[in-house]
Order: structure tokens, then sequence, then C-alpha cells
């Protein structure tokens, strides 16, 4: 059976017309609107199922990003000229692979360019929640700050403390190379063991089991995608396993961390505090994460640098002249390997 994977795209015959969902750098939209017939969302907001669905209907190229969720139901109403989905982003799992497959429809991402911004805004989580800084940053705005005594504000230092990476893709890699600096034990938990030698290069040491990983973390950072695989792999079982004053931190995807248990652990002191970007309803915030005086919420801005958002739009740009031109998409993402 011939698959989007397997078929050769054909050379496009006009320019093409590209629906972009969300605003993009300028220079990213400037540069897209000199190559092709671009259309842009109006408004940066994300846009409605139907409104989706219209443009998916006149385009031959979508542009989406992690806020637009396309099912099946949605491709299967796509016009017959969509040939390509050019996800703005690394992660795919806000859309159907398969569907796009069976409509020959193809799909990329951009891999690799938000892998250093994440893991940095990942180390702030590392180092600020178990130094207690947004508590600090909090009495210093509320002008209650008395001054230094001995015995205000008393966090955990780092060095010798076990940092569990779940999920050491390149991500996880990252944060392993930067926690290193810090004195940092690494150890992780991944579907396949890494190479010996990439182990020995972090100092990481494997640990098979995710509960095992659990119980010896001092604090724990999720790297890993979205998927049924994985949706709340951090339960209430789970953070039971960890130690009292643990942290958690989570750059990765809301859907990982069942929310409620995190809640509980946090408002019984079980666990110290938690980094989070990213929650399982974005844009709302469960009210209790943001009045626990430890817990790091921030808006979703692990890739939010100008150097990655534009290199990821260039990204996007060669994946779409690729295919236009017909050649394979550098960037190709093939369904079923989730």
């Amino acid at each position: 059976m011939e698959t989007s994977e397997s078929r050769q795209p054909k050379r496009l015959d006009r320019t093409p017309r590209v629906f972009v969902t969300r605003h993009l750098m300028r220079s990213v939209e400037e540069r897209m609107g000199e190559l092709f017939e671009v259309e842009l969302n109006p408004e940066d907001s994300p846009l409605t199922r139907d409104q989706l669905v219209a443009a998916m209907q006149n385009c031959d190229v979508l542009v989406p990003t992690v806020t637009d969720r396309i099912d099946a139901r949605m491709i299967a109403a796509a016009g017959a000229n969509l040939g390509l989905i050019a996800n703005f982003g690394a992660g795919t799992e806000h859309l159907d692979l398969d569907a796009a497959a069976a409509r020959h429809i193809l799909v990329t991402n951009t891999p690799g360019v938000f892998t250093d911004d994440t893991a940095d805004l990942t180390m702030a989580g590392i180092i600020g929640v178990p130094r207690r800084i947004r508590e600090g940053v909090e009495l210093i705005r509320s002008g209650k700050w008395t001054g230094w005594t001995p015995t205000a504000l008393l966090g955990t230092k780092l060095a010798g403390k076990v940092l569990g990476i779940v999920g050491m893709g390149r991500i996880g890699q990252a944060v392993a190379h930067r926690a290193r600096a810090f004195g940092l034990k690494i150890a992780y938990h991944n579907r396949k063991r890494l190479p010996e030698a990439v182990e020995r290069m972090f100092h990481a040491r494997w640990v098979d089991s995710l509960d095992e990983l659990m119980s010896e973390a001092d604090i724990l950072t999720l790297h890993c995608p979205a998927g049924p695989g994985t949706h709340h792999m951090i339960d209430t079982r789970r953070i039971g396993l960890m130690k009292d004053g643990a942290s958690l931190i989570n750059t990765a995807r809301g859907d990982l961390v069942d929310q409620q248990a995190l809640i509980s652990a946090l408002e019984s002191g079980k666990l110290a505090g938690a980094g989070l970007d990213v929650y399982p309803d974005e844009p709302n915030v469960d009210r209790r994460l943001i009045r626990h005086p430890n817990v790091m919420t921030l808006p979703h801005i692990g890739s939010a640098t100008r150097e990655g958002r534009e290199e990821s739009g260039l990204k996007v740009i060669t994946n779409i002249r690729m295919w236009a031109d017909g050649h394979r998409p550098p960037d190709q993402v093939l369904a079923g390997l989730g």
C-alpha cells in the first residue's frame, strides 16, 4: 500500500498557497511573503476547529503550531490541494500523522532548534526550586523582607544531589550537560539505554525502571513526548515513591503529570516544590499552583528566544521550498513511529 512516506512529492507548477495559523517572527513572515502566496492569521490567537478546516480547504501548505489540534476528521475534510503540513515546532502529538499519511499529506517539523533554549529554562527550575527563588522574589516585592538572617529561606544545595532525567533525547542530554557543572549526579530513564560512550560523556547512570528513578531522584525533570504511553505517567502512585522534599520540573508536556496528584503532594509537603512551564489545559493554570509559595509557574516559554523562533521559521520555509520543488523535505515526520 502506498503511503506518504513512500510517495515522492511532485513538483508544484505554481507558487504554493501557504496558510500560517499564528504570528511568527517578522523576518520569517516577510521571507514567506517573498517566496509563497501567504495568508496569515490576522489575530495572534488559536483558530477554532472550523477556521482550521476552512484554511485546510484552501491552501497547499498549512503551517500549524502546538496550539492547533488537527485530528483525522479535520484532515479528511481538507481540500484536495493540501499536500504538506509544515509544523512550526518539534512536537507533533497534536497532529494525526496516520490520517495525514492516508491522504498522502506530508508532515514536517523543526527538530533540534529549541534544544538549548528548553534546557536553559529547565535549569532555571532545577536551580530555582531547591533554592526557593520564587519565595525570595515574592518576599522582596511584598515589602516584608526585614534583612538577612542565618535561618531565613533555607533551601537545599545542588552539589551531590541526584537529578533524575526522564527522557534522554536531545533536550535531556543538554540538561545533563548543564547539570554536571552544578555537581549534580545524573541518573536517567529512557525507552532505550544510551551507548556506553554517551553515558560516560554525561557521567550518567542508566536506571531501567521509572519507579526506581522516582525513588532515587532529589530533583526529577521530564523530557519525553506526550502520547498514550506517557499520559499521566507521573501519577499519585509514582509521586508517592519520591523522596520527601523532592522537586519536580516539567518543561515538556502538561499531560505527562496528573495535576491533581501533583497539587496534593505539594500541599501535603511531600514535594518541596515544582518548576512548571507546561499545563494540561493551557492557557488555564490551576490557582492552587499559582498560590503555592514554591511553585515556579511559567507561561510555556521554554522555546521563547528570538534566535530559536527565527531558526524554526526558517526550517519551515526550507521544508516548504523542498516540497514545492518536488523533493523530500529534510524534516519529514513519519507516521507510525511515535
